[in-house]
């Protein structure tokens, strides 16, 4: 083999491994949801090892969840810089930011803590972690379709006060682009 088809291999395998990846993330529908979906009763145990329910977490205000693990060494540390910076931002309405690990077997409370801690905490931002069992529905929930397990999504989603799911991002948003869905949700 040459070094030009061998690298013609390596393109089709990363092209395939891609392509068999895409039914995990295409079918994830993004933007406004009509009508906002209720959060599901599933209990989510905090950096200080309380336990409460995501609707008990959500409920009366903006609250904006993202998925993460405190392994990630990749996409995780920004999205936890980027929370950390938005939940310290002054807004007249009450936001509330939620990371939530989708590593139940790995990541406890302290794990948490020490993840969040990297970027500075802050009262409006909170880390917890579902049990092993909710895991997947959590997820399914939030992407608004089945994804196969272990799969990651960059996306933000927006819940409003009743603690509806309102809005799924597209993955990777900006700064900008979150608080233009919660300025829009504000004035709503």
């Amino acid at each position: 083999m040459t070094h030009g088809s061998g690298l013609r291999r390596r393109e089709w395998l990363l092209g395939a491994g891609l392509w068999a990846a895409a039914p995990a993330f295409a079918a994830t529908p993004v933007g406004e949801l009509l009508p906002p979906a209720p959060a599901p009763a599933i209990e989510l145990t905090d950096t200080q090892g309380r336990r409460s329910t995501l609707p008990a977490l959500l409920r009366g205000r903006i609250g904006v969840v993202q998925l993460m693990f405190t392994g990630c060494s990749t996409v995780c540390p920004t999205q936890g810089l980027l929370f950390a910076q938005l939940a310290a931002r002054a807004r007249s309405t009450a936001t509330g930011w939620l990371s939530i690990s989708i590593d139940a077997l790995g990541d406890d409370p302290a794990r948490l803590a020490a993840w969040q801690a990297r970027w500075g905490t802050h009262p409006a931002w909170q880390a917890a972690v579902p049990d092993p069992r909710d895991v997947d529905r959590l997820v399914a929930f939030l992407r608004g379709a089945a994804v196969r397990s272990g799969t990651h999504s960059t996306q933000v989603f927006v819940f409003d006060g009743a603690a509806r799911l309102c809005h799924r991002s597209a993955d990777d948003p900006g700064a900008a682009q979150i608080e233009r869905v919660i300025a829009g949700m504000a004035s709503a």
